[in-house]
């Protein structure tokens, strides 16, 4: 392996958005614990004390990972939610949103739902958890007032919701299911859920 030589030059364009997206590629690739911020300045072409102009150590890196995580999840939601329809398609539909970017970013999914983020960044995350599973709390207790779904705690019901979705996608991470097994199941899964499993 040829060493980089410690006097490389700072200037790199975006250089955020390239340590960003050099550091999401080592975690699909080698995991979290292969993330350093000296071998992502090495692998953007910058000197190591580079990074730390954006990211003051390890844990902000993952911090601004898990946050970019959530702003891709929130984006593919809103590009899949559609009011108009009815309840079990628009679940439907969002589910199927759901377990796509949970299948094409499981390490990233992991380091997001992660509970050892730093405190400097936990209004941050708050907002982004907010914006992606809050969007559906809110969709259950809309429905809730319609009359679509029965009453209670919309927290615990987006809990029952995002178990299933989350077990489908660990289930399809481990190997258990394909992708397409597990895509092809959402129809179910949202039936099942939106309707039960006692004979009608």
């Amino acid at each position: 392996m040829v060493r980089m030589p410690e006097s490389r030059p700072y200037h790199h364009g975006d250089l955020r958005a390239a340590l960003l997206a050099n550091a999401e590629r080592t975690l699909r690739e080698r995991g979290k614990t292969a993330l350093s911020l000296r071998e992502l300045a090495r692998a953007t072409g910058v000197s190591h004390a580079a990074p730390g102009r954006h990211f003051k150590d390890k844990q902000a890196l993952l911090n601004a990972l898990a946050l970019t995580g959530y702003e891709r999840l929130a984006q593919t939601l809103d590009g899949a939610d559609d009011p108009a329809l009815p309840l079990q398609s628009r679940l439907t539909a969002l589910a199927r949103a759901y377990l796509g970017f949970a299948i094409d970013n499981a390490e990233l999914l992991e380091l997001m739902y992660a509970r050892k983020h730093d405190p400097d960044a936990s209004d941050q995350m708050a907002a982004a958890v907010d914006r992606t599973v809050g969007s559906l709390e809110r969709l259950f207790a809309e429905a809730q007032k319609r009359g679509e779904i029965v009453e209670g705690d919309p927290e615990e019901i987006t809990l029952v919701a995002a178990a299933v979705l989350h077990g489908s996608a660990t289930l399809t991470a481990t190997g258990m299911l394909t992708p397409e097994a597990a895509l092809a199941g959402v129809d179910g899964l949202v039936h099942h859920m939106l309707h039960g499993l006692k004979p009608r």
